[in-house]
C-alpha cells in the first residue's frame, strides 16, 4: 500500500513542511505581480543582469517551507524599527502549530510567516550552481549560513556583490559615485549633445539610430540596411502619428500611418515606409534591384560602414523654457555637426592609446552562441556573430562607445577602495546591456532594447546607440543604473516583503535580518566541491539542458570585467569563461543529451555527499513532458535521492529564447533515499494509481488549482512511490528504468482524468477573458496540447486570443470541411455545427438521423449551454426542432 507524504514512524527523519504541502497559488499570485516590477520588489537582484533568475518570493516560500521545521529553533519578529519577537515566538506551541498544520489540501497555515522576520538556528544551506544567488540571498534573510558556489566568474562576481552589499556604507559608496561623476562624466557627455531644433542652444542626446551599409555586388551602390523606414512611435500631442524616416532625402517627418504609401513633403517623390531594403536575410538594392544574403556581402566585403540616420533627443534648456513635450524630447535627422561630433570622438580615440587597455580586445572565441554554422547540431535559432563582421569583443561597439566607456573605467580603476570600485565596476557592466551595436530599437516603445532581449546574440541591421552616462531620459544609461544599485544596497541592509492581503498588495516594514550575513560563495564546478555531511539544505536551480549557454554569452560581461579583476582574482585570469566544464548539452563542446544526463548525474552525487543523511534537496526545474521528467528522476535516483514533493510554479517571467518558452516551471523536493523495496510493476502500478487518485481528489475538493497543475502534483506523489523501489520493479523477469516508470505514470494520471481538448475548450469557455496563458494552465498534465487544440481551430491567434464558438468563421469552415470529406467528427464538431445550421435556419435533421445521439453528445450540450448561457444547445438535438 501507498503511503502517505508525513506519515513517518517514530525514529525516521523529520518531514518538512515542503513535502506536505506547498502554497501554490499564494506563491504565483505574487510571483505575477513581481515578474513585471521586479526592481521594486527586490533591488538587490536587479544591480545585475543575469540569465533566467528565479523569482525571489519563490525561493522566500521555498526556504519557508524548508527551513521551518522545529520551532525550538525559530525566531519570528516584527518587521519595523524595534524588531520586537512576534506572538508566534512568544507563545509555546505558536510556531510549532504552524508548522503542523501544513497539509496538501491547505499548506497556508505556514504562510502566515512570509511577510515577518523570521530567523531559524543552525542550518546550512548550499547552492551548487548559484547563477545569480537570487536562492542564498532568500536563505541569509532567515540566518541561515549559506555556500554559494558556480563555474561561471560572473555569476560569482554577481552574487559577490549582492551578498557584500549589507556591508557596504551607502554614503561611501555615494561618495564614489560623485568623485567619479566629476572626473569622467563632462568627458563623456560632451560627446553627446547635438543642436536643439527649437533654438540656438544644445541639447542633449538620448539615442543615435544606425543604419548598416554594404555596396551591392552587382551595382556599386551603397544600400542601406532597414527593414523598414521606422523611426518611433507619435506621443504626447502626437500620439496618432509615426514618426518615419524620408528616404527620398534623408529627413525625419511625421506620418498618419507607417503602413502606408507617402509623399515625401520636400521632394515630392512617394515612398512605403514599411517597405526596406532587407528581407529574411537578403539586401534588395534600391538601385539595381539585385537580391543578394547580408551575411555573406559582409563577409565578402570585410564588414560594413554605419551610418546615423535619426537622433532622439532631450533638451533641458527647452523644458526649463515651458515648450510642450513634443518640443523638449523628439527626433531629428542628424546634422553635420553630429556627424563632425562623431568624428571628433573617433580621432580621440585613435589617438589615445592608453585607453585602449581598458577595452577588451579579446578575440570572440568560436561557440555554438557565436557561429553555429560550425557545428554540427544545433539548440535552436540561428547564431552567427561572428559571420556579421565582428572578430573581437571590442568590435561590438563604436568608436565613440569604445572612447567613453574606455574613460569611465579608467576612472572606476582610480577610486581607492575596492568594494565601492567593484559596486561601480558591477555598475558599467551592467550598462553594456543597452550601450553596444548589438542593440536595435523599439520603435513602439520609444526606447533602446536590451542585448539579451532573446538571451542570445542577435545582430541588428540597425543598431541603436544610446549615451552611456545618460540624459535625463533614456534606458540603461550608468547613472540610471547606479540609482538601481544603490537601491539594492539599501535594499540588502534592511530588506522589505511585498505580499497579497484581502486582495491588496502589502509592503511590510524593513527587516532588521538583513541579506548576506554569515556567507561564502565558490567559483568552481559543482562536482568539485569538497564538503562532506554537512549541509540541512541544497537550494538551488540545476542547469537545465541547452536552454541557454551561459558561458558563451556571459563572455560579453567578463570580457570588461578581467581587465580590472584579473589581477584580483584568479578566475579571471583566463580569456574567457570556462566551458568544457559547464554542465550543458553543447555541440560546440561535442556534448549531447548524454553527456548532459552523464554530468548532471556526477553533480547529484557530489551533492550526495555534501548533504545530511536527513537534509533535503529543493531545486526548480524548467522542462516539463515525458522525456525530460524520466531524464530528472532518473539522475536523482540513480544517485540514490528519492522524491517527495513537485509543485508547478510560475517562477520566471522571462523563460525565452529563439521566441520559444519554456513549458512551465517546477518545484521538486528530493530527500536521501531511504531502504529500497523490490516490487512488481503490477503492485507499483496500484499503488500509484491510488495515490493519483486520493491527491487528485484531495486537491480537487479543496484547492483551487487547475487539472494541470494537480497532474503537477499527482506526478510528485507517484514517483515519491517509484522512488521507494528504483532500480527494483520487475516487469515480465525485466528491471524497469525510471523512464519506463514515468512513462507509465503519465499514461495513469492523463488515463486516469482522461482529460482531453474538448475538456479544456469548456474550461476555456467559463474563464473570463480566456487568454493563451489560461490555455497553457488548463492544458497542463491532460490529454490536450495547444497545438493539437490549435490544428482543431478552437482557438486562434490572428487577432489576439479567440476561441473556435460555433459562430467563429475558421472553426465553421475546418468543420464543413470535416463534413464535405466525409472525415471523422468530434462530439464538439457535431454540437457546433448543429447549432451554427439552427441560427441561419438550415435543416439539421439529415444529420441527426446519420449521426447516432450518443449520451456523450447530450451531455455536451448541457455543458456546451451551461458554459455560455445559450440554451439552444440543450434544444438541437430534439426532434420538435430538427425540422426548423
Amino acid at each position: 500500500m501507498s503511503q502517505e507524504i508525513g506519515e513517518f514512524e517514530q525514529g525516521e527523519r523529520k518531514t518538512l513542511p515542503i513535502e506536505k504541502g506547498f502554497p501554490i497559488e499564494r506563491v504565483n499570485e505574487i510571483a505575477a505581480k513581481e515578474g513585471r516590477a521586479k526592481q521594486w520588489y527586490r533591488p538587490i537582484y536587479t544591480m545585475h543582469k543575469w540569465w533566467a533568475r528565479r523569482l525571489g518570493c519563490v525561493f522566500r516560500a521555498i526556504s519557508l517551507y524548508t527551513l521551518l521545521d522545529d520551532s525550538g529553533q525559530i525566531e519570528v519578529h516584527e518587521p519595523g524599527e524595534n524588531g520586537s519577537l512576534s506572538d508566534y515566538t512568544t507563545d509555546d506551541i505558536g510556531v510549532q502549530s504552524l508548522i503542523d498544520e501544513v497539509d496538501l489540501t491547505d499548506p497556508d497555515s505556514l504562510w502566515k510567516l512570509y511577510s515577518k522576520d523570521v530567523r531559524v538556528k543552525d542550518k546550512k544551506v548550499l547552492d551548487p550552481f548559484m547563477g545569480g544567488g537570487t536562492s542564498i540571498g532568500e536563505a541569509s534573510r532567515f540566518g541561515a549560513e549559506t555556500v554559494g558556489n558556480d563555474l561561471n566568474p560572473v555569476a560569482w562576481f554577481v552574487t559577490k556583490k549582492q551578498m557584500e552589499a549589507s556591508e557596504v556604507d551607502v554614503e561611501d559608496l555615494e561618495d564614489a559615485y560623485e568623485t567619479l561623476r566629476e572626473n569622467v562624466a563632462e568627458d563623456v557627455l560632451q560627446y553627446y549633445r547635438t543642436d536643439c531644433p527649437n533654438g540656438d542652444h544644445d541639447a542633449d542626446i538620448m539615442y543615435v539610430l544606425w543604419v548598416k551599409e554594404v555596396d551591392c555586388v552587382s551595382c556599386g551602390h551603397s544600400v542601406p540596411l532597414f527593414r523598414d523606414y521606422r523611426v518611433g512611435k507619435g506621443r504626447y500631442g502626437h500620439d496618432d502619428k509615426y514618426t518615419v524616416l524620408d528616404p527620398t532625402d534623408g529627413s525625419v517627418i511625421r506620418v498618419d500611418d507607417w503602413q502606408s504609401e507617402q509623399v515625401s513633403p520636400t521632394t515630392g517623390e512617394t515612398f512605403d515606409p514599411s517597405e526596406g531594403n532587407v528581407g529574411s536575410g537578403d539586401y534588395s538594392c534600391p538601385e539595381c534591384g539585385q537580391q543578394y544574403g547580408i551575411a555573406d556581402a559582409v563577409q565578402e566585403q570585410d564588414g560594413f560602414d554605419l551610418r546615423p540616420y535619426a537622433i532622439e533627443y532631450y533638451c533641458e534648456h527647452c523644458d526649463e523654457s515651458g515648450y510642450s513635450k513634443d518640443d523638449v524630447k523628439d527626433y531629428k535627422a542628424p546634422s553635420d555637426e553630429d556627424l563632425d561630433l562623431f568624428e571628433q570622438a573617433s580621432e580621440e580615440w585613435e589617438s589615445s592609446p592608453e585607453l585602449h587597455e581598458y577595452v577588451p580586445n579579446v578575440d570572440i572565441p568560436l561557440g555554438i552562441m557565436t557561429d553555429s554554422s560550425a557545428f554540427e547540431g544545433g539548440i535552436g535559432g540561428g547564431h552567427n556573430l561572428l559571420d556579421h563582421g565582428f572578430d573581437q569583443w571590442s568590435d561590438l561597439f563604436n568608436d565613440r562607445q569604445l572612447l567613453t566607456l574606455s574613460k569611465i573605467l579608467r576612472g572606476i580603476e582610480e577610486i581607492e577602495n575596492e568594494k565601492e570600485r567593484e559596486y561601480l565596476l558591477l555598475n558599467l557592466t551592467n550598462t553594456l546591456c543597452t550601450n553596444t551595436l548589438m542593440t536595435g530599437y523599439d520603435y513602439s516603445y520609444n526606447k533602446i532594447q536590451h542585448v539579451f532581449k532573446s538571451n542570445s546574440f542577435d545582430v541588428p541591421h540597425e543598431p541603436a546607440e544610446g549615451n552611456p552616462w545618460g540624459a535625463e531620459y533614456g534606458r540603461g544609461t550608468f547613472q540610471s543604473m547606479w540609482e538601481m544599485t544603490k537601491r539594492g544596497v539599501e535594499y540588502a541592509k534592511a530588506p522589505t516583503e511585498r505580499y497579497i492581503e484581502d486582495g491588496e498588495k502589502v509592503e511590510s516594514p524593513e527587516f532588521a535580518q538583513p541579506i548576506g550575513g554569515d556567507f561564502e560563495l565558490h567559483c568552481s564546478d559543482a562536482r568539485s566541491l569538497e564538503m562532506e555531511d554537512e549541509f540541512d539544505v541544497v537550494l538551488t536551480d540545476p542547469p537545465y539542458y541547452d536552454n541557454i549557454i551561459y558561458s558563451e554569452i556571459s563572455d560579453f560581461f567578463y570580457v570588461w570585467q578581467r581587465i580590472l579583476l584579473a589581477d584580483e582574482y584568479s578566475q579571471f585570469q583566463p580569456t574567457e569563461t570556462p566551458r568544457a566544464e559547464s554542465i550543458v548539452a553543447n555541440p560546440a563542446q561535442d556534448k549531447g543529451s548524454e553527456e548532459f544526463e552523464s554530468e548532471l548525474g556526477e553533480a547529484f552525487s557530489n551533492i550526495h555527499r555534501v548533504l545530511k543523511q536527513d537534509g533535503a534537496v529543493v531545486f526548480t526545474y524548467h522542462h516539463a513532458g515525458v522525456e525530460s521528467w524520466g531524464e530528472l528522476l532518473q539522475a536523482l535516483c540513480q544517485q540514490d535521492f528519492e522524491v517527495t514533493a513537485t509543485y508547478p510554479i510560475n517562477a520566471d517571467e522571462n523563460k525565452f529564447i529563439g521566441g520559444e518558452a519554456v513549458t512551465f516551471d517546477i518545484v521538486i523536493v528530493a530527500r536521501p533515499a531511504t531502504e529500497r523495496e523490490p516490487i512488481s510493476w503490477n503492485s507499483l502500478r496500484r499503488n500509484i494509481y491510488r495515490t493519483a487518485q486520493k491527491t487528485r481528489q484531495r486537491l480537487e475538493e479543496n484547492r483551487d488549482l487547475s487539472r494541470g497543475d494537480i497532474g503537477v502534483v499527482e506526478m510528485g506523489r507517484c514517483f515519491h512511490e517509484y522512488s521507494k523501489h528504483h532500480g527494483q520493479v520487475e516487469r515480465a523477469g525485466d528491471t524497469m528504468t525510471a523512464k519506463e516508470v514515468v512513462d507509465e505514470i503519465y499514461g495513469v494520471i492523463q488515463h486516469g482524468s482522461d482529460i482531453g481538448e474538448i475538456d479544456v475548450f469548456l474550461d476555456l469557455l467559463e474563464t473570463p477573458n480566456a487568454s493563451y496563458d489560461d490555455l497553457n494552465k488548463l492544458s497542463r498534465g491532460t490529454n490536450a496540447t495547444p497545438e493539437r487544440m490549435e490544428d482543431m481551430r478552437l482557438y486562434r491567434m490572428d487577432d489576439g486570443f479567440k476561441l473556435g464558438t460555433w459562430d467563429d468563421e475558421k472553426r465553421i469552415a475546418y468543420i464543413q470541411s470535416r463534413v464535405d470529406s466525409d472525415e471523422e467528427l468530434t462530439d464538439l464538431d457535431k454540437a457546433q455545427f448543429l447549432r451554427y445550421r439552427w441560427e441561419h435556419g438550415k435543416s439539421v435533421s439529415e444529420y441527426l438521423s446519420e449521426w447516432e445521439i450518443t449520451d456523450d453528445l447530450r451531455e455536451l450540450c448541457e455543458g456546451l449551454a451551461d458554459a455560455t448561457g445559450d440554451d439552444t444547445y440543450r434544444n438541437i438535438l430534439e426532434s420538435r426542432l430538427s425540422d426548423y
